[in-house]
């Protein structure tokens, strides 16, 4: 499936570890935000040389992504019940390509090494300007993703993954691995629809988590589903239309779905492209003033905040269950689907003093005083 990514061999692994892959139905998860999936380690030097593992947490997903009796926010009349019976079987589609192909692609060159050395050799030309040889800069010896890329590294490669499980959500023979064998060429299948549509409306709600005083991003994901979302509207040709209705009061979005395969995989090709090619590069300036302006939230958008905080809903609580050891067992106990229940949950889960981390704490005690 990789062979299928936008970009050039250059600036893909030389071997693909394959990674640990597994679907878990999850008992608790010791947070107070639960992930739908999970990509570790979060270092794609190991990942490159060494190999990742990925998690799908199975009910999450279920119980994040049910249908509900409520209209979706900014979702179209006629797409309101496709996309409340889709939008559960398509992210599932979407965290296991983001979090499979999407963390788990693409090379690194650092400066001096092999890789480099050989790449410099190819003589590689840039994909969007022939006329320019791709030379570096490369990372610096003993540097990582995330210490070149600094602050912006976590939502550019949000970005990425998010780009990644787009695009390759439209071959057929990726979404025969997820179950969806009724893929019919030359058509768009539902799935692929709402995962698009799930991508757009992502952008639009993302808006929340901007600050318009500091002009910041406070999430990674939204700073990239937001990114993803203006460079689909750039694309222009019907793609996408943010439609504003009731005296400017909602907004509501419109997908054109034949454009999807045409209009709207370039558009997501070419810009993931770019992507790959500048972290493989290490090129920091180009990748951060790409990334910068489509970041940007102009007037338009700013518009569009004030309904989507206008139209925000409370956030979803997931109540979840605690384990502990009796007498006759390890014993489940589940708490009332409230407020309450969550309180009760984490009162359960994060005593004020934990017996068993206090034990550990005295056993370690004298190994951490001054020898």
């Amino acid at each position: 499936f990789l062979e299928l990514m936008p970009w050039s061999a250059e600036f893909e692994k030389a071997t693909f570890q394959r990674p640990d892959f597994t679907s878990l139905e999850v008992l608790a998860f010791g947070s107070s935000g639960v992930p739908a999936g999970i990509n570790i380690p979060n270092y794609d030097d190991i990942r490159q040389n060494e190999g990742f593992k990925n998690v799908s947490l199975g009910n999450v997903l279920q119980a994040s992504y049910g249908a509900g009796d409520k209209p979706v926010t900014f979702i179209l009349e006629r797409d309101q019940a496709l996309f409340k019976a889709f939008k559960g079987p398509a992210f599932e589609v979407q965290v296991g390509i983001h979090e499979l192909l999407g963390h788990g692609s693409g090379r690194l060159y650092h400066k001096n090494s092999k890789d480099s050395v050989a790449f410099l050799e190819s003589k590689v030309k840039c994909p969007w300007d022939a006329s320019k040889v791709l030379d570096g800069p490369f990372y610096d010896e003993g540097t990582t993703w995330d210490s070149t890329f600094g602050k912006i590294a976590s939502p550019y490669e949000e970005c990425r993954a998010e780009c990644s499980g787009i695009y390759l959500c439209l071959e057929k023979d990726v979404l025969q691995v997820f179950g969806h064998s009724d893929v019919v060429k030359g058509q768009v299948h539902d799935i692929i629809y709402i995962n698009w549509l799930l991508m757009v409306r992502a952008g639009l709600m993302g808006l929340e988590f901007f600050t318009p005083e500091t002009k910041t991003w406070r999430q990674a994901h939204m700073n990239a589903r937001y990114v993803i979302l203006r460079v689909l509207l750039e694309a222009a040709q019907g793609l996408v239309k943010l439609e504003l209705i009731n005296n400017d009061t909602d907004v509501l979005v419109h997908l054109e779905r034949d454009l999807i395969p045409t209009v709207g995989k370039k558009a997501i090709g070419d810009f993931l492209e770019k992507l790959q090619v500048y972290k493989s590069m290490g090129d920091f300036e180009n990748a951060s003033q790409m990334f910068a302006s489509y970041s940007e939230v102009p007037e338009d958008m700013l518009k569009l905040r004030a309904i989507v905080m206008a139209r925000k809903e409370p956030r979803k609580l997931l109540v979840q269950p605690h384990m502990s050891m009796t007498e006759n067992g390890c014993q489940i106990t589940e708490y009332a689907e409230s407020p309450e229940g969550m309180i009760e949950s984490f009162v359960a889960r994060f005593p004020a003093v934990d017996e068993e981390l206090w034990g550990l704490y005295e056993a370690d005690l004298d190994a951490m005083k001054d020898q």
